[in-house]
């Protein structure tokens, strides 16, 4: 029994699929991002728009961390753009 996990895409050669594993790579790679975003974003939402932590919030603490988690994501979309597009243009360059 082989226990590569990552092998299971193999013809049985015992070689591994390196397709099959940079698949899982990039899903892992963004499932992290997406978590440390969510994580960052409610951070910072909280720590600007609740006052006094209760056990619920008020109509102006609803609207403000939804206003500041849309701010965020606008921001987050526009980072992620720009890098995107430099990522492209470094490569074409190569």
């Amino acid at each position: 029994m082989n226990g590569n996990r990552f092998a299971s895409g193999a013809s049985g050669s015992g070689k591994v699929d390196t397709g099959a594993i940079m698949e899982q790579v990039k899903v892992q790679i963004a499932v992290a991002n997406a978590q440390e975003l969510l994580q960052r974003m409610t951070e910072k939402c909280f720590r600007k728009c609740i006052g006094k932590p209760g056990s619920s919030l008020d109509n102006s603490e609803q609207k403000c961390v939804a206003m500041c988690m849309d701010r965020y994501m606008d921001a987050w979309n526009t980072v992620s753009r720009a890098y995107n597009a430099r990522l492209q243009r470094e490569s074409a360059k190569m």
